[in-house]
């Protein structure tokens, strides 16, 4: 793609978040680009809404064949490449996925990767002035914490605005957490008979649930306009898996949480 070609595509998303600020400019006054950006998230999400019930079908299917699994590693432990081509064989055969939990935060990065650049001092974001000038009650959408910290501190105008998303994404990412180790407690990385002599597994178990709180050095990193995002992301990954793993009490099905663009 030509540098032309790459900056009608900053032009179309901009003039996109520009005319959905508008929409709701009524209800946000000068927060308006903020909520345009919390909607834009919104209809991402719902769009890539399948791929994520995709996802947790696959996860339900790969669930159903643990019992088959441990009995290929039972029956080639001591050769990990018959055991590979026969784990894919299963899996081909019961039209199983091991890789399609990825896609709904594969198909997400385009969409993170816009707003950061949009945003940032730097790079394409530098030619749209006129979103770069919004802000969410008093923090620029293009600033970032360290900013908002050199402008009246921790508890000014700036450093409350932070302080309020890291109280709410503390609070998701508790709730994420709680749920990763129910999951992984009910439904284990490596099944109970295979878990010995697994380098670094205990660890791993107990590092995988503290994942769900990157979200907050996500925040503090990013322009403010991409911590939106992600907050939203997040915040919509939660619920979403709450609904489609509703049935875990009855049938245990886990699933690691995602907690930032792209990195969640």
């Amino acid at each position: 793609m030509s540098v032309p070609d790459v900056f009608d595509v900053f032009d179309v998303f901009a003039g996109l978040v520009e005319r959905l600020a508008d929409l709701v400019q009524p209800l946000f006054h000068g927060s308006a680009a903020a909520a345009a950006i919390v909607l834009f998230t919104m209809l991402v999400r719902l769009a890539v809404h399948p791929l994520s019930r995709q996802a947790a079908k696959g996860q339900q299917a790969r669930a159903k064949l643990q019992p088959q699994l441990a009995e290929l590693r039972k029956k080639h432990r001591k050769d990990p490449e018959r055991l590979r081509k026969a784990v894919a064989e299963l899996h081909a055969a019961e039209k199983v996925s091991p890789f399609s939990g990825c896609l709904p935060s594969l198909f997400q990065l385009p969409a993170f990767f816009l707003l950061y650049q949009l945003f940032s001092d730097s790079g394409f974001g530098g030619g749209h002035t006129t979103l770069l000038d919004h802000t969410l009650l008093s923090a620029p959408l293009r600033g970032r914490w360290a900013d908002a910290l050199g402008h009246g501190g921790l508890i000014g105008g700036q450093g409350l605005v932070y302080l309020g998303l890291f109280v709410f994404v503390a609070g998701v990412a508790t709730f994420n957490y709680g749920r990763t180790k129910r999951q992984l407690a009910t439904q284990p990385l490596v099944p109970a008979d295979q878990q010995e002599g697994v380098p670094g597994l205990g660890a791993m178990t107990k590092f995988m649930p503290l994942m769900s709180f990157g979200t907050l050095i996500t925040v503090a990193v990013v322009p403010l306009a991409a911590a939106l995002y992600v907050v939203t992301s997040t915040t919509w990954s939660a619920l979403e898996r709450a609904y489609l793993y509703r049935e875990a009490a009855q049938a245990p099905v886990a699933t690691a949480a995602v907690g930032v663009p792209p990195a969640p």
